[in-house]
């Protein structure tokens, strides 16, 4: 039970040639990610509130002492 069976092993390579394999995937895989998250905290910065329309009320409040329910 606590050895590794052929299909360890290959999960393993797999990801040691995914992390160290190619000329710096591991880098280039942290760059794009830094990029994409740059990009989403400057989507956050420049995004306002859109300004409300004019004439625009708030609804009414609606109490429960208004109109009690006869039964």
């Amino acid at each position: 039970m606590g050895s590794l069976s052929p299909w360890h092993l290959l999960i393993i390579a797999v990801i040691v040639l995914l992390v160290f394999g190619g000329r710096g995937k591991l880098s280039g895989l942290m760059g794009d990610a830094a990029k994409g998250i740059r990009a989403f905290r400057d989507g956050l910065k420049g995004e306002e509130a859109p300004p409300a329309a004019p004439g625009a009320q708030p609804l009414p409040r609606a109490d429960a002492e208004k109109d009690p329910i006869a039964r």
